[in-house]
């Protein structure tokens, strides 16, 4: 047995395909995972011992940084969140979502914002001028901002959420032609066909990965992506400067008297949408006990 130390690639079926210097393997995992209720993920970090007729046994699994559990994917350290200056028209309240829920469980967000070559970018940049969060404005068909997506690739794991229609498969073209994507075949073209079992699969690009996702599209501040009220401002990068400054110890960064969240938005420090959308969320969530959520 000669063992060798890797990425998980994809899993599917029961066998995990895991890539050590360019070459994949087929693995099995340990029935001792199984029997602690551990689930081996795309994006995992392992070990793994392989026999003579290079079969695999994964054998022990890295500490992972994050995980999701819709999509299931493990160590993802950007996440792309794809939105159109026009049609389907952007939502800045799913963006906070996804940015949110990004920021708390320690997922760099990257706002993509394509079709500038229709509408300016400019009003959509606008609201993450002061966030903190990187945004950048890409065209098919000028190529502006594609190098810097591909920047923010290398080295690691990415994801890429989005509303069908945003331009997800026309960028991922973009930034590898490789891929040889057709716009609104994305699905078939990854292996998420009407009739195929989904599942998660890495692939290599610009010196990273990407993560072929099902469900991030719709991925929001679920239940299972419970925020609680006293995290949530700290899912706002922006914010943090402000915070434990308030006059009240109990500040909601609402409408509270003395709060300094309020008074940065009235100062133009921080942006109204992203305040109005911290508003929201915490409406969804101030009632519920993290206790309640299963």
């Amino acid at each position: 047995m000669i063992k060798l130390d890797g990425i998980i690639i994809k899993g599917i079926g029961g066998f995990y395909y895991v890539e050590v210097a360019d070459v994949l393997y087929e693995c099995k995992a340990r029935g001792l995972f199984r029997k602690d209720g551990i689930v081996p993920l795309a994006g995992d970090r392992v070990s793994i011992e392989v026999d003579d007729d290079n079969k695999g046994t994964v054998v022990s699994i890295g500490e992972r940084k994050n995980y999701l559990i819709r999509p299931p994917v493990a160590n993802i350290d950007r996440l792309f969140i794809v939105a159109s200056t026009v049609e389907p028209r952007p939502s800045t309240l799913v963006i906070d979502k996804l940015t949110a829920s990004a920021e708390n469980k320690g997922i760099t967000p990257v706002i993509v914002i394509t079709k500038s070559d229709i509408k300016s970018s400019d009003e959509l940049a606008a609201a993450y001028k002061h966030s903190g969060i990187k945004t950048i404005s890409v065209c098919s068909v000028t190529g502006e901002g594609i190098d810097e997506v591909k920047a923010e690739l290398k080295g690691r794991i990415s994801a890429f959420a989005g509303n069908s229609g945003v331009g997800k498969s026309t960028l991922l073209n973009a930034i590898d032609k490789r891929l040889n994507l057709q716009t609104g075949e994305i699905s078939d073209k990854l292996g998420r066909g009407r009739h195929t079992t989904r599942h998660i699969e890495l692939y290599k690009t610009c010196g990273g990965y990407v993560a072929d996702t099902p469900g991030f599209a719709s991925f929001t501040l679920e239940e299972r992506e419970f925020i609680s009220k006293e995290d949530l401002p700290f899912c706002f990068p922006e914010f943090l400067p402000y915070l434990g400054k308030c006059k009240f110890s109990t500040c909601t960064h609402v409408c509270d008297k003395g709060c300094k969240i309020v008074e940065a938005v009235k100062n133009g420090e921080i942006d109204e949408s992203r305040h109005n959308s911290y508003i929201a969320m915490y409406n969804e969530v101030k009632d519920i006990k993290e206790w309640n959520i299963k």
